[in-house]
């Protein structure tokens, strides 16, 4: 049986997605399904080609539907073996003679997406634009194959190459090609707050996943109940006014908002701001009173290899900074703000999104608190 997700104060008249009720009703296997089928089960935008590579044809895809935590009767294929989550993605192939790709599609929400490409962490990446909004990455998947990721709005957009080649040109415009399978679904679902479509938000019985999240080490609890208590405007004025934090940054405003607490009673503020016409420019801004959460100040650097890192300050605060690339990002800062707070403050990748960008911000948060620290 289906239902579909109510969404609390959604701003619009009907669902923006359907979901399974049960775990029991998962299809043994994921099911063949056209994508504009696809895509009223799927809590992000599906992107179909407009152009293939020489020789190739776009096999039907795959749909994993969303239903509850849980795995009974054995119905994990297609599901990930980390978790008992059973959030939705969809997945198809692009096949020629001795060649072959897979694209999987999916909204990345039970953590920071690592770098804004995750799928490529530890390997030598490279960006190039889309349009005027996106990027395209380019590296090596953790399945060893040459892959690319890129984040179309909200939609984490993943491609790993299985068998023989395809050019970087052929993977540019295979991307600059995608449009979405109902035209109407991108404002539909920019409409909706991160918080009311991220399955871990909806899902406080799903267990914690511990991932990288980033150029520097930052790691909430695992093998818990999800610690994430989330709220949208108008609910998160309490929650911002506790550490100082602002509406708007960046250019952003405030998308969601989230208390993590964990059994010891450590505790982060997290706050996503979001904007353009997709909701795909985004900010991560992590605040804890000095101590009292999971945040370590100085930081340590994460395992990723090929980031810049330095030490700056801004407006008199000392902040430990890196970055992927200077003229798109992502970016990732740590530091520690006179006022008694410390934050992290993450960005993700895109046209426009650069070095002087990214510093604006944080001299605006900054500023917004007043005094420096170090």
């Amino acid at each position: 049986m289906s239902t579909p997700f109510p969404t609390a104060g959604a701003p619009l008249g009907v669902p923006p997605f359907r979901v399974l009720s049960d775990p029991a009703d998962l299809p043994a296997v994921p099911e063949e399904v056209p994508p504009a089928q696809a895509q009223p089960w799927c809590n992000f935008v599906v992107w179909v080609p407009g152009r293939l590579p020489a020789g190739c044809v776009a096999r039907t895809g795959t749909l994993r539907r969303e239903a509850p935590p849980g795995r009974p009767g054995g119905r994990d294929v297609g599901r990930s073996p980390w978790s008992r989550a059973n959030p939705s993605a969809y997945r198809y192939e692009v096949a020629g003679e001795g060649r072959r790709l897979r694209v999987k599609q999916f909204l990345y929400d039970w953590a920071v997406p690592a770098l804004d490409h995750p799928s490529l962490w530890r390997s030598r990446t490279f960006a190039r634009p889309l349009d005027g909004r996106h990027v395209l990455w380019f590296g090596v998947d953790y399945l060893g194959n040459r892959g690319t990721s890129a984040r179309l709005g909200r939609t984490m957009v993943e491609v790993s190459v299985l068998e023989g080649e395809f050019t970087e040109e052929e993977l540019l415009d295979l991307h600059r090609s995608l449009r979405p399978a109902d035209p109407e679904a991108p404002s539909r679902l920019a409409a909706v707050p991160f918080a009311e479509l991220s399955y871990w938000a909806r899902h406080h019985d799903v267990e914690m996943v511990v991932v990288p999240t980033g150029i520097w080490r930052f790691q909430r609890d695992g093998d818990t109940a999800h610690e994430g208590d989330w709220v949208t405007p108008p609910h998160h004025v309490e929650l911002l006014a506790s550490l100082g934090l602002p509406e708007h940054l960046g250019g952003l405003a405030v998308d969601s908002a989230a208390r993590f607490t964990n059994a010891a009673g450590r505790t982060e503020v997290e706050v996503l701001y979001s904007g353009g016409p997709d909701r795909g420019r985004e900010l991560r801004l992590v605040a804890q009173r000095t101590g009292r959460g999971r945040l370590v100040v100085p930081p340590q650097p994460s395992s990723h290899e090929w980031a810049t890192r330095t030490t700056t300050t801004v407006r008199g605060t000392t902040v430990w900074l890196g970055w992927i690339d200077e003229g798109h990002g992502p970016f990732d800062c740590v530091g520690r703000a006179g006022n008694g707070v410390e934050f992290r403050l993450v960005s993700g990748s895109g046209v426009g999104l650069d070095r002087g960008w990214f510093e604006s911000a944080l001299t605006e948060l900054l500023g917004g608190w007043g005094t420096p620290g170090g």
